[in-house]
């Protein structure tokens, strides 16, 4: 028997209580048919996207579609006909992220350990309190912050590591997960709305607890917390104090198809985790609790044969598209209006680094900081940083001045040894020596520049590979002030030149079909990149697979910074392939180091005149901005490398590779869009030369001191293998 209910959320409808296979058609309330839904075994459904006109779904395929090709269900008011009894429900009005409940929801009491908190469309969170050692901090109040995601931050017997370091560094934290993860209820929606939304009444609700400083509160996080902070931000609840995002993307759909080829390594495995945790019991953790009578648990998890394939539904949406623009990151940063710490790695191997291309874009903060270095994805919990992300939150959360306790101080390097294998002390204490005098030393603080470059991390200690940089350079911006595009052209004889040749002397390479498989295991070995040996795997290309540039001798150091570009002219051997840029650095010992690597699919073929510059490229990825290659006819487009900065020594030389995508990075793979024994010619001199173009840095305040004028060792930059070079070898196109 039918007891259909209708739950209307933030952009989302959920349908429950239906007969199992019942046809469930949505109506708008000014009369026209959305969309037909079939309940699920379960009785349940949910509509977080329409398709373009009305058609019935009912498969994961479908889905798929409507996700690629739809649009999202619009706030608004609805009803739906059970079309197995002719019965209209409803109406409902579907929320948007402003529509903000009554303020009486926000006083819910929330008491230490695990709890659930009630959000404004009915959903219960699960929920986490730890509160700080009032031995060594004292009573309540107590600053706070939350921590936020669809890992398992309420677990209460596993914090994640920002809860785990802020709670023993003085903080009050809060634990909790995204509906539709661990004990949580509703559905589960990476990236929804509905999770930003959430937010904010998970900020609103833990700022009233009579146990919070000052009512206000921070958010912390590194990766999925990370990325969580930016979307929950970006609602300005009016309780949060600052945020602390930790290694974060830019947008997911460019995560997944970098360039626009799709990502089967890491996010395809990112993607395919979460489908598999947010499962009845997915998580271990949640089902143990359920299996001890936690019966809110077991009801929110009711719902959970609604949540999406996303691994199959990334995979369909191959293009894209402006349903998919409220869920990038860079759009939404811009209405952020508390302070901002972030940090993130150039040679990020689970999130890459395009997070810096939206520095520039957190206008309304009243406060950033943003530390960089070369490293891997876990480093902002590191030893080299973590006294920075202590004072953010010190300053603007607790409003005191950062003083780390002598007890912490003794047994932090221990701590820290058993995740990033090798004992360092933290950062001295900076402000010490005006610990009674807050204002001052705030003053002082936020007189900084906002910008730190960390430089060759792995080699600022006597253990090669470790977190430690050898200098740092501080500035207003990133890119840094005095940048500039310096271009290289693509000469014969493998040469990078200043001029470009007058002569055309095209070369060759085939596509690799086996480069793109060629990354490593995927989830189970991430603890790896903690420690100071990581080992990465990073392969050669054939001789004919490739084609190689490199400079002479560099007479002096040549500090880039930003986004550089290979300016490429090529006749394709295929209607659709892929290419990757490879920037590397060729030592005076014979030692190739990698730099950073970037990727483009030419079908797409419009860049976005809103994100492109003299040195920045990026592209619309639009399905009317795509076509299919001629083969043997010339395209022109400009390839882009992921961000960075990097200092190349005198004596070295600047190499940079064309190829197939795959080899150079250690957890994404690709599947390349390539036909067996394509040849694909690059154009080199003529009137359609190819280049090189580099952001250079001309600063004349970062010249260094004389304890780091010798370059670091080769093999002890983080996330920079290096190997013995090879000879560049490249095909002649008459050959």
């Amino acid at each position: 028997m039918s007891n259909l209910q209708l739950h209307p959320g933030v952009e989302t409808l959920t349908i429950t209580g239906a007969t199992p296979g019942a046809e469930l058609r949505v109506e708008s309330d000014d009369g026209p048919s959305l969309v037909t839904v079939v309940a699920d075994h379960s009785g349940n459904a949910h509509v977080a996207f329409v398709p373009a006109e009305h058609k019935v779904i009912s498969s994961t395929e479908e889905w798929a579609d409507v996700l690629s090709t739809g649009q999202i269900l619009a706030p608004g008011v609805y009803s739906v006909v059970d079309e197995s009894t002719g019965s209209t429900h409803g109406p409902v009005r579907v929320l948007s992220v402003e529509d903000l409940p009554d303020p009486s929801l926000y006083r819910q009491e929330l008491e230490e350990g695990f709890g659930y908190l009630e959000v404004r469309d009915g959903v219960t969170l699960s929920i986490m309190v730890r509160f700080p050692n009032e031995d060594l901090y004292g009573p309540a109040p107590w600053p706070t912050v939350i921590e936020y995601s669809g890992y398992g931050p309420s677990n209460p017997d596993a914090p994640q590591p920002g809860s785990l370091l802020a709670n023993l560094l003085g903080f009050a934290v809060v634990g909790v997960n995204m509906r539709g993860t661990g004990c949580s209820g509703g559905v589960f929606d990476v990236f929804s709305p509905a999770q930003a939304a959430d937010g904010y009444d998970v900020v609103e609700t833990v700022a009233r607890q009579p146990w919070v400083l000052d009512n206000k509160v921070g958010m912390v996080g590194l990766s999925y917390p990370g990325i969580s902070q930016l979307y929950v931000a970006a609602t300005r609840p009016p309780s949060l104090a600052a945020i602390t995002p930790l290694s974060v993307i830019d947008d997911l759909w460019r995560q997944q198809w970098p360039g626009g080829t799709y990502n089967s390594g890491f996010t395809r495995a990112w993607l395919a985790q979460r489908d598999a945790e947010t499962k009845v019991g997915g998580m271990a953790w949640d089902q143990a609790r359920i299996d001890a009578g936690d019966e809110q648990a077991a009801a929110n998890q009711a719902i959970r044969s609604q949540n999406m394939d996303f691994e199959r539904f990334g995979r369909a949406i191959d293009n894209f598209r402006p349903t998919l623009d409220a869920r990038r990151v860079e759009t939404v940063v811009d209405r952020i209006d508390v302070p901002v710490y972030l940090t993130g790695a150039w040679q990020d191997e689970q999130t890459g680094s395009r997070f810096a291309l939206m520095l520039d874009r957190f206008h309304n903060s009243p406060h950033v900081q943003f530390t960089l270095f070369n490293g891997h994805h876990p480093d902002g919990y590191s030893p080299m940083v973590i006294l920075r992300w202590f004072e953010f939150l010190s300053f603007h959360v607790g409003r005191r001045v950062p003083v780390v306790p002598e007890v912490i101080r003794m047994f932090a390097p221990l701590q820290f040894a058993e995740v990033f294998g090798v004992l360092q002390d933290l950062e001295d204490d900076r402000f010490g020596d005006l610990v009674d005098d807050f204002d001052a030393a705030f003053e002082r603080w936020t007189s900084e520049p906002p910008v730190r470059i960390l430089f060759e991390s792995g080699a600022g200690s006597d253990t090669p590979g470790a977190t430690s940089a050898r200098y740092e350079v501080l500035t207003s911006e990133f890119p840094p002030p005095g940048t500039a595009a310096r271009r290289w052209w693509f000469a014969d004889g493998g040469e990078l030149a200043d001029a470009a040749p007058t002569a055309a002397a095209d070369v060759v390479y085939e596509d690799d079909p086996e480069a793109g498989g060629l990354c490593y295991a995927i989830i189970d070995d991430l603890q790896d990149f903690t420690k100071p040996t990581v080992p990465i795997e990073w392969t050669t290309f054939a001789d004919e697979q490739a084609v190689q540039f490199e400079t002479a001798p560099l007479n002096s150091d040549l500090t880039v910074a930003g986004q550089g570009h290979v300016d490429l002219w090529m006749l394709p051997g295929s209607d659709d392939t892929s290419v990757q840029a490879t920037l590397t650095e060729i030592r005076a010992d014979g030692t190739e180091v990698r730099v950073q690597s970037g990727w483009h699919r030419p079908q797409h073929r419009v860049e976005d005149p809103t994100r492109s510059d003299e040195l920045r490229v990026d592209y619309t990825f639009a399905p009317e901005d795509r076509s299919p290659l001629a083969v043997g006819e010339p395209v022109h487009f400009r390839l882009p490398f992921m961000p960075l900065a990097h200092r190349f020594r005198a004596g070295t030389r600047i190499r940079v590779s064309v190829s197939t995508p795959g080899r150079d990075t250690p957890l994404w793979c690709f599947d390349n869009p390539i036909t067996p024994g394509a040849i694909h010619t690059v154009r080199v001199g003529g009137e359609q030369a190819s280049s090189l173009v580099l952001p250079v840095w001309d600063d004349p305040d970062h010249v260094l001191d004389e304890a780091h004028v010798e370059p670091p060792g080769a093999d002890a930059l983080r996330g920079q293998p290096a190997r013995p070079a090879l000879p560049i070898r490249n095909v002649p196109a008459d050959s």
